[in-house]
């Protein structure tokens, strides 16, 4: 069996490809979890994509979607309950597949910390429930409302129903004036057994697995229905609290029980990864006879102090994370191999497959990544799978687990027909025959047609209006193909749909009149639309579709400029250098070849000056201003650059500027920060907390925090063994404090 690439050795264009992939699957899988409660794909299955995707985000950070499935919780909450805004939000976990990977997570914990090898750390380790998420809200000890996750901000109100649930205690003695209990609504096998044996009685309609009876059971708008199912509640987590629960997870958890709520027997507090393991191969080897559905161990932190200090990412906690039980793997023929073609023109194979279940799903189509993995090569050109190549007609292995959307894996060359030839893939574009080119490094091959392809048109269009970007309500990826494809109301550019009402107006087909379309619904799009005219900074340096530039990318460089026409400013200024650094990068390649040729060391700091020379201090101090963003590199600044110098781009951005009131940055910190919009420098060893940890109490008291000293610096903060940027802010004039004066001027310990 030949596993999936490792991230480590994924080239930049195939990470690129396989966020693409991530993103498609992982989202419809999303509104079939949790929107329809029909999932295609196992909820184990599920949270073992999605942690692929955050493993190859942590890598590529500038690959970063604006649909990444790493800022998204649940689904939409459905519009047949009462909408309910969670006073925190209910966060998803981010996962581990081996043992390898939770020894990562200790060391990332402590690492973060600041805390050394030997240091005590215990953590607590509980079977993973596979059900339902649920918040239920108690003030002054009685259950005054209960909501599901919905997108992890706004849940459905299931108050009536949560009632019903035995488990769910009405009122609590002893408990905070306000507790928020969060677990997971289940059923066991036994009830699930006789619930599809009175559904089946009954000519009703009956459920494919425990968690699916357990989630539509929850989720209806009849009470009573819900009363006649048996549900069951474990708790493990809490949301907002008047008052401490406890000093630590385990303590918690067991006040929750004393409380009247049933959580899981089989949580216990371990001393490290090697316990952690141990507990977990105990749970696993229980699995079979618990009586419901697990799908891993989830571990945690105990000390709640450490994990208030660790706090979260985008949508997961940094200090939890779930190790999921393993993968599967069927074998199928393979019929076809087609070719997508994505909005950045990048040619992307799929296999079409004989139907085949893997692991309970049925499985019809997988990725098989680009070219060079067809043809039995790596990203490094060293065979894979032995050199075997993959052909139409080939018995193959499909592999699902938490890598990509199904991948073809491997090859039983004892089954391949005789005729079977090699895959030829195409040199043109599918979509819109404009020429298909591979650039020297990259793996992936792309069309050259750019908005004249439909196929990139049509996805630049879509990611425009994806959730993450302008997330325009009524205008979604359905409704932009419809649009695209119109004869008298097409939408082709971003600024088109901002127009779409002015043209209705104008034409004799209008909108209200198509088949699927009416007044109201015609009306409600344009006022939706009318919505988002009003546009935050980051989602529209987001929407805009730049190749590298994803969400984090999009918040760092909206943070740092602040406005829209500062950003610009930058990015126009600095295009001399971009072209620059592309040419000192052929420069360095032509140095190392030349003397490699010759037998000598390459001089690679004189090839790349000698071609900076000609660039003015204005493009060099812009670059040098985008490129010290701490997280923004050259990578994603001649992407800016390259976005905003194309002429078509260009104008088609301007145009849809007019129609837009773009919102400056605000920082969420107060206007009492003493730090809020200043920049900050950290260099040197920070003794009482971790660079990362430092970065983020920065930003959230609204500073900026750059990776260079420049003019625009406001403060360094040099810990032991500062160098050069501590002698350039001396030169500069920049303020600069050590560690204690920074802790004493942000208040802090």
């Amino acid at each position: 069996m030949h596993d999936a690439r490792d991230i480590e050795t994924l080239t930049e264009d195939e990470a690129r490809d396989e966020l693409a992939q991530l993103a498609e699957t992982l989202l419809r899988a999303n509104r079939e979890y949790h929107g329809e409660d029909a999932p295609q794909i196992s909820d184990a299955e599920y949270d073992r994509l999605k942690a692929r995707n955050a493993a190859i985000e942590a890598r590529f950070a500038h690959l970063k979607r604006a649909d990444s499935p790493s800022d998204v919780v649940g689904a939409a909450p459905s519009e047949g309950f009462g909408k309910v805004a969670h006073a925190q939000r209910m966060m998803s976990l981010g996962n581990a597949f081996e043992a390898a990977e939770v020894s990562e997570f200790d060391a990332r914990v402590r690492k973060y910390l600041g805390l050394a090898e030997d240091a005590a750390l215990t953590y607590t380790a509980e079977p993973k429930i596979d059900g339902l998420s649920l918040s239920l809200r108690y003030e002054q000890g009685r259950l005054v409302q209960a909501a599901t996750r919905g997108d992890g901000t706004v849940g459905e109100n299931v108050t009536a129903n949560a009632r019903t649930v035995g488990d769910i205690p009405g009122t609590l003695k002893g408990a905070p004036d306000i507790l928020e209990v969060r677990g997971e609504i289940y059923m066991s096998h036994a009830d699930f057994a006789a619930l599809n044996v009175r559904q089946a009685d009954a000519g009703a309609k009956t459920f494919a697995n425990p968690r699916n009876a357990a989630a539509g059971s929850l989720r209806q708008l009849d009470a009573e229905i819900t009363r006649a199912r048996p549900l069951r509640f474990f708790a493990y987590a809490w949301g907002e609290l008047s008052a401490p629960l406890a000093g630590t997870q385990m303590e918690a958890i067991e006040r929750l029980e004393a409380l009247g709520f049933a959580t899981n027997p089989l949580t216990a507090l371990c001393d490290g990864p090697q316990a952690m393991m141990e507990h977990y191969a105990l749970i696993e080897q229980q699995r079979a006879s618990l009586g419901y559905d697990i799908d891993g161990v989830v571990y945690k932190v105990n000390d709640l102090d450490l994990q208030r200090r660790l706090g979260y990412r985008s949508t997961t906690p940094r200090w939890a994370i779930a190790h999921k039980f393993p993968a599967e793997l069927a074998w199928t023929r393979l019929e076809a191999i087609d070719i997508n073609v994505g909005r950045t023109g990048a040619l992307s194979p799929v296999a079409r497959l004989a139907p085949v279940t893997v692991g309970g799903v049925v499985v019809s189509n997988a990725t098989l990544h680009n070219e060079d993995y067809i043809a039995g090569r790596g990203g490094d050109g060293a065979p894979i799978r032995g050199g075997t190549d993959i052909r139409i007609g080939d018995w193959v292995q499909v592999y699902r687990a938490g890598d990509v959307i199904p991948k073809v894996s491997d090859v039983d060359l004892s089954r391949r027909p005789e005729d079977a030839a090699p895959f030829a893939f195409p040199g043109t574009c599918p979509e819109c025959g404009s020429d298909a080119i591979r650039e020297e490094g990259d793996a992936v091959r792309r069309c050259t047609g750019g908005l004249i392809c439909p196929a990139q048109a049509v996805e630049k269009l879509k990611h425009f209006v994806s959730r993450g970007a302008f997330d325009i309500e009524g205008l979604g990826a359905r409704q932009i193909e419809m649009f695209y494809h119109d004869d008298h109301l097409p939408i082709h550019t971003p600024a088109d749909i901002f127009t779409l009402e002015a043209r209705d107006r104008t034409n004799v087909t209008k909108l209200a009149n198509r088949d699927g379309w009416g007044e109201t619904s015609a009306r409600n799009l344009f006022a939706a639309i009318d919505e988002r005219r009003r546009v935050p900074l980051p989602r529209l340096i987001f929407a805009l579709g730049i190749r590298h530039v994803g969400e984090v990318a999009a918040a760092d460089l909206a943070r740092h400029f602040g406005s829209w026409q500062a950003l610009v400013a930058a990015v126009d200024a600095a295009a001399p250098a971009a072209e620059c650094h592309l040419k000192a990068d052929a420069a360095e390649a032509e140095e190392r070849q030349r003397a490699a040729a010759e037998g000598r060391r390459a001089r690679i700091k004189p090839a790349r000056d000698a071609v900076w020379e000609g660039v003015d201090a204005r493009a060099q101090a812009a670059w040098a201003d985008i490129t010290g963003i701490d997280g923004i590199g050259a990578t994603v600044a001649v992407a800016l650059v390259t976005g905003f110098g194309q002429t078509a781009e260009r104008a088609s951005i301007e145009r849809l500027v007019r129609e837009l009131t773009v919102e400056d940055f605000v920082s969420a910190a107060t206007s009492a920060s003493p730090v809020a919009g200043k920049t900050v420098v950290f260099t040197g060893t920070l003794e009482k907390m971790t660079r990362a940890e430092a970065k983020a109490r920065a930003e959230a008291l609204g500073a900026k925090v750059s990776g260079s000293v420049s003019a625009k610096t406001d403060i360094l903060v040099a810990g032991p063994g500062a160098g050069s940027k501590a002698t350039k802010a001396a030169d500069l004039g920049i303020r600069t404090m050590d560690e204690d004066a920074w802790l004493a001027l942000i208040g802090g310990t």
